[in-house]
């Protein structure tokens, strides 16, 4: 089910960020763009290399005003016990959130029926906590930090230029379009 221009629904959990646990909520993430980064399972083999290669873009984020949060069905301590474990996993410096009873899962509609695991699942939330891009792919398709970081550079621009739209390909300053009557048949 398409879940663009719809609202995040309520949660509360727990997660594991700067060697500490913390209680997250929705209402933490509103007021600002948000990364919600779904993974099958912690100690894998595909969901490791992805939360690296977003854990390398993270500082780049931030400077975006972008928070990120990963998320699993495991706990948080399991989480802590992967980055305690893993020199990949160690880099990261952003929310890993714990959804062991799949209330945030289902919520994004990406848990994987009778597994209790999350599909591999990509959502950009706007600051008013607006769904705006979302990305799923098949259990062996990994995710690439240097597209989810076009995404959010688009999506920002987009929701800052009223009236313009982000073409195919489009890149960080190159030209953008107006969609009028002028246009049409002229692409």
């Amino acid at each position: 089910m398409a879940q663009i221009n719809t609202e995040i629904k309520p949660f509360t959990t727990m997660a594991f960020k700067d060697g500490e646990f913390v209680q997250v909520s929705d209402t933490d993430v509103k007021g600002k763009w948000a990364i919600f980064f779904f993974y099958p399972a912690d100690f894998t083999f595909v969901c490791p290399t992805e939360l690296g290669d977003v854990a390398d873009k993270y500082e780049e984020l931030q400077k975006l005003g972008v928070e990120v949060y990963s998320v699993s069905t495991d706990t948080h301590f399991v989480h802590k016990a992967w980055h305690d474990a893993s020199e990949t996993i160690a880099k990261i410096k952003y929310y890993m959130l714990g959804d062991q009873s799949g209330t945030i899962t289902n919520n994004f509609g990406v848990m994987r029926e009778g597994q209790g695991l999350a599909d591999r699942a990509t959502f950009l939330v706007d600051p008013e906590g607006i769904i705006q891009a979302m990305e799923i792919t098949a259990e062996g398709i990994g995710r690439d930090a240097d597209d989810l970081m076009r995404k959010v550079k688009a999506a920002q621009y987009v929701a800052s230029h009223p009236g313009e739209v982000c073409p195919a390909k489009w890149k960080e300053g190159e030209a953008t379009l107006a969609p009028s009557l002028d246009l049409v048949g002229k692409i």
